[in-house]
């Protein structure tokens, strides 16, 4: 029985940890959505982020410190104006890392 409660409690950690990476896209964007100029609004939920790019089906990917890439699931960048405390933010996504990012190809 407690062996069988380990592994049940190693098999939810380990369930945690991978939904906890799931957020992160690594190095960057890929081919069209690199090395461009973008304009955005932005609520400030995440706090300060150092970069970023729009990606596919016009959902932003912002940078940690750490220059990990999040895909914004919940939408708190947005292309156009509206709602409640957005501000604009300009930037220029990174060159192409020339790698496929998981989320871009449904991996």
């Amino acid at each position: 029985m407690k062996s069988t409660c380990l592994t049940a409690i190693a098999a939810i950690g380990a369930a945690a940890l991978l939904t906890a990476c799931a957020d992160s896209y690594g190095r960057g964007p890929a081919g069209p959505y690199a090395d461009v100029d973008y304009t955005g609004y932005y609520d400030d939920f995440y706090g300060p982020f150092s970069g970023g790019y729009w990606g596919p089906g016009d959902v932003f990917y912002y940078s940690d410190s750490a220059g990990r890439y999040h895909r914004d699931r919940a939408h708190h960048f947005r292309r156009a104006p509206g709602g409640t405390g957005f501000h604009t933010f300009q930037g220029h996504a990174p060159a192409a890392m020339g790698h496929g990012d998981r989320d871009h190809h449904g991996h």
